[in-house]
């Protein structure tokens, strides 16, 4: 009940604001355990290049292949089930679209204000009082997150105004967290990461979800190809993108992908994975108990 309870108040927010902070999302040696895992990832780490990444940021992906501790934070039952209610009502499930650690190193220059929504063209067509998202941002402090260090700057109420490219930088807020705090955010709010002015490094991890028929940011079946899949739990692995989105979307020779986790041959023959009403569609096709002129005027299902 707690969680549906708080679930139900971070939605509201989420829809509200276009972002939340959740205080004391996870147990703060979980993530300092998590940190002393990826510090000599970060150092042997190159610098980003080009004028988003930033090329005074160190940047990199496949975390769940870097650290067994990752997985927590993907599969966290609080993000997980605030996600399905943002993301869940436009697919059949939403996906992994990206697990990457970030560092902002001393000196380093604000970002450019920006939706990470945008790399889909498909968001522009997108009428914005629809309320349909395609993204979900959850970002994880693996060191406090200062207004001096760079924090995430985000624009309340942004997602409702997307035909502004930027905002008056007066309106953002700083996302001041400490490790275990999280801060989630719609891929449809404007947001930056901001400049580090400090002497130490600004560190933390973005994990984010996206409609289960979109292309991913990161492509799952590089970053976790079968064989390392396979040490995955089976809703991890789905979530890492061995999963059909019905209709038969992101098939390996005509299957779900998840086949090749369990040893299937690809020899095997195509099977179709379809949606209720479509198989019953098709049904009544066949039978001849509906014909095109039942479809006159009827409207697409979004």
């Amino acid at each position: 009940m707690e969680t549906t309870s708080r679930t139900a108040a971070f939605v509201e927010r989420l829809q509200r604001d276009g972002y939340c902070i959740v205080e004391d999302a996870l147990a703060s040696s979980e993530i300092t355990a998590l940190a002393a895992e990826l510090d000599e990832q970060f150092s042997q780490t190159q610098m980003s290049e080009g004028p988003f990444s930033g090329n005074d940021t160190r940047r990199f992906g496949r975390l769940l292949r870097r650290s067994p501790l990752a997985g927590a934070l993907v599969e966290h039952e609080l993000m997980l089930k605030t996600v399905d209610a943002i993301l869940g009502p436009w697919c059949d499930h939403f996906a992994l679209n990206l697990t990457q650690a970030i560092e902002l190193t001393p000196g380093s220059a604000e970002q450019v204000p920006h939706r990470d929504q945008d790399m889909w063209p498909c968001s522009q067509l997108i009428p914005a009082d629809r309320g349909v998202e395609l993204l979900v941002n959850v970002m994880w402090p693996l060191t406090p997150f200062t207004a001096d260090n760079g924090a995430t700057r985000i624009w309340p109420g942004s997602h409702r105004r997307q035909a502004e490219l930027l905002i008056d930088p007066e309106e953002a807020v700083i996302a001041e967290m400490a490790p275990g705090t999280a801060l989630l955010f719609l891929g449809s709010t404007l947001h930056a990461g901001g400049a580090n002015h400090t002497r130490l490094p600004r560190r933390g991890i973005i994990i984010s979800y996206c409609l289960g028929w979109l292309k991913p940011y990161e492509l799952p079946w590089l970053a976790y190809p079968p064989e390392v899949a396979r040490t995955f739990p089976p809703s991890l692995a789905r979530l890492a993108g061995y999963r059909v989105h019905r209709p038969n979307l992101g098939v390996f020779e005509g299957r779900c992908p998840s086949l090749l986790l369990n040893g299937d041959g690809a020899e095997a023959g195509a099977v179709d994975v379809l949606l209720p009403e479509q198989a019953a569609l098709i049904a009544a096709w066949r039978d001849g108990s509906v014909t095109a002129a039942d479809f006159v005027g009827a409207e697409a299902v979004p």
